[in-house]
C-alpha cells in the first residue's frame, strides 16, 4: 500500500532528489517535455482553418511575415514562411478580418504556442471591402488621386499601348472598336489579369510602355490602355493592388483604366488620367470617329471657302452699286468728243489754208527758176572759177614746215638714246631680269649683274658670289634716222 503525501517517514521535504518506492519515471528535462507538447500539438492540430483579426503584422528582412490572429477573447501568435509570404493576392495589415489556414506548433523558445499559416484569405467580402477602402485612403492621403495630377489624352494618337491578357475577348473589343473608329497602330503587352503574380505582369507592362524612349526601334505609345473584362471583386483585386496603382501614377503616358464593367470601380480607375466603364469605351476615348473628323474638316474648308470668298461677294455688290451711282460714259466723255470735233474742224481749215499759202509760194520761187535764170547763174560762177589761181607755194611751205621739225626730233632722239653713251666707254648695268641699275644699293641687292658694253654683255658677280655663265648677247639693234614719209614727197609731184 502506498503512503500518504503527508505520512510522517516522508522524506520528500529534503535536500535531495530521491526516488520514491514504486516510481520508475525519470524527470524530464524542459526541452525534452517542449519537443513532446510540440509533437502532440502538431499531430492533434496538423490542420486548422482559423477566423481572427490580424494584429502586429510585420515582415522581416529574411521575407518571413510575423502576425497575431485576435478575437475579443484570445490571442494566437502566427508565423508565415517566405515563399508562402510571397505568394499573398493582398496585402495584410492590422485590423483586417482574414481565414488562416495552416498547423498548429509551439515555440519551446518561449514556451507559446502558433500557427505556422500556409495560405492567407480575406474572411468575406465585407472584410475584402474594407481592406480596399483603407488602401484607397492611404494612397489618397498620397496624393496619388488628386485631379490635379490627371493628364489630358492626346486627340489623335499615333501609336496605342494595351496592357490585357492576349486570349480574352478584351483585346478583339479594343481592335474591332479602333477599326471602326480609327485605325490606329496598336501595341499589345500580353500579362495575366487575374490570379498570382497579375499584379507584377500588370505593374511591370506599365513601367515597360513609360520606358520606351521616342524614335527607338519600337514606338513609343501615346496614350496607354489597362484593361479587363468584368468579374467579381476577387477576379479584380489585382488592379486594387498597390503596385499596380503607383505604375500607373508614375507613368509617363496618359493611363485610360478600362477594368471589368461599368459598375466595377477599382483602385487602378482612380489613379488613370482617365476611367472608361468597359473596354470598348476605353477605345472610344482613345480615339475620334474618323467619319465625323473628316466631315469636320470638310466643314471648316468649307467655311474657309465661304470666309474667302464673301469678302469677293461684297466687294462685288459695294462695286456694282457704285457703278450704278455713276454717270454713263458717254455723258463724261460728251463735252470732250464735242472739243475733238471743234479741233478737228479747225485743223482741216488750218491745213487747207496753210496748203494754199505754200502754193502760192511755190508758184513765185517756180517763176524765178526759169532755164534762162540757171544758166545765167552757172556762167557767173565758171567764169569766177576760172580767175582763181591754184600757187604751189600754198602746199609745198607747210609741207617744209612739218619735215624740219621731223628732222629735229630724229636728231634728238638719237642723243637720248640709252645705247648711245655706249660708245664713248660707258657700260649700262642691269639685274638678270633686265631691270637697270642705278645705284650701289639696288646692285648689292643681287648677287649677279649684267654690264652692257658697245660690243656685247658681260655677266658678274656682286661681292663672293661666283658669276654665272653669261647669256648669248642679243642681236644689237642699229639705229637709223627716220626718213620723211615718201608719199609726201610725192603729194603733188
Amino acid at each position: 500500500m502506498a503512503r500518504s503525501p503527508s505520512s510522517n517517514n516522508d522524506d520528500s521535504s529534503g535536500l535531495l532528489a530521491r526516488s520514491r518506492d514504486g516510481d520508475n519515471a525519470e524527470p524530464l528535462t524542459i526541452s525534452e517535455i517542449s519537443q513532446s507538447l510540440k509533437r502532440t500539438v502538431e499531430d492533434r492540430f496538423g490542420y486548422v482553418r482559423l477566423r481572427g483579426e490580424l494584429s502586429g503584422v510585420k515582415r522581416a528582412a529574411s521575407g518571413h511575415m510575423y502576425c497575431a490572429l485576435k478575437d475579443d477573447k484570445a490571442v494566437l501568435d502566427g508565423v508565415m514562411w517566405r515563399g508562402n509570404a510571397g505568394r499573398l493576392a493582398f496585402v495584410p495589415e492590422d485590423g483586417l478580418e482574414v481565414i488562416a489556414t495552416g498547423k498548429l506548433t509551439t515555440y519551446p523558445g518561449r514556451s507559446k504556442y502558433q500557427i505556422v499559416i500556409d495560405s492567407l484569405e480575406v474572411a468575406g467580402e465585407g472584410a475584402l471591402l474594407a481592406l480596399l477602402e483603407k488602401t484607397r485612403a492611404r494612397l489618397d492621403a498620397e496624393g496619388l488621386f488628386a485631379p490635379e495630377r490627371k493628364r489630358r489624352l492626346p486627340f489623335l494618337p499615333r501609336t496605342i499601348g494595351v496592357v490585357t491578357s492576349p486570349t480574352g475577348s478584351v483585346i478583339r473589343d479594343i481592335l474591332h472598336r479602333l477599326a471602326d473608329r480609327f485605325p490606329s497602330h496598336v501595341l499589345v503587352w500580353p500579362v495575366l489579369v487575374q490570379g498570382q503574380g497579375a499584379a507584377e505582369q500588370v505593374a511591370g507592362a506599365i513601367r515597360g510602355f513609360s520606358e520606351i524612349q521616342p524614335g527607338g526601334p519600337v514606338a513609343r505609345p501615346d496614350v496607354v490602355i489597362v484593361a479587363r473584362g468584368g468579374g467579381s471583386i476577387e477576379d479584380l483585386w489585382s488592379f486594387n493592388e498597390e503596385i499596380v496603382v503607383r505604375a500607373i501614377a508614375e507613368c509617363t503616358i496618359p493611363v485610360i483604366s478600362a477594368v471589368g464593367h461599368e459598375t466595377d470601380t477599382t483602385l487602378a480607375d482612380y489613379a488613370a488620367d482617365r476611367r472608361a466603364p468597359t473596354p470598348t469605351a476605353a477605345a472610344e476615348m482613345a480615339v475620334p470617329v474618323r467619319v465625323d473628323l473628316e466631315a469636320t474638316v470638310a466643314d471648316f474648308a468649307a467655311r474657309q471657302r465661304r470666309a474667302v470668298h464673301r469678302p469677293l461677294e461684297l466687294g462685288r455688290e459695294r462695286l456694282e452699286a457704285r457703278v450704278r451711282r455713276m454717270p454713263k460714259i458717254e455723258a463724261l466723255l460728251q463735252p470732250q468728243a464735242q472739243k475733238l470735233d471743234d479741233l478737228s474742224e479747225r485743223l482741216r481749215r488750218g491745213l487747207r489754208d496753210r496748203a494754199g499759202q505754200g502754193r502760192e509760194r511755190l508758184a513765185g520761187t517756180a517763176a524765178r527758176l526759169s532755164p534762162r535764170l540757171l544758166g545765167q547763174a552757172l556762167e557767173t560762177r565758171q567764169e569766177r572759177l576760172r580767175r582763181v589761181r591754184l600757187l604751189p607755194e600754198l602746199v609745198t611751205r607747210p609741207i617744209g614746215e612739218r619735215q624740219n621739225r621731223l628732222d629735229a626730233l630724229a636728231r634728238l632722239t638719237q642723243q637720248l638714246h640709252p645705247e648711245k653713251p655706249l660708245e664713248r666707254g660707258y657700260a649700262m648695268v642691269r639685274t638678270s631680269e633686265g631691270k637697270v641699275v642705278t645705284s650701289r644699293a639696288d646692285a648689292a641687292k643681287h648677287t649677279a649683274l649684267d654690264l652692257r658694253f658697245k660690243d656685247g654683255e658681260l655677266t658678274v658677280g656682286v661681292g663672293d658670289a661666283p658669276p654665272p655663265a653669261p647669256a648669248p648677247a642679243p642681236p644689237k639693234r642699229k639705229l637709223r634716222p627716220s626718213a620723211p614719209n615718201p608719199a609726201q614727197d610725192d603729194l603733188f609731184g
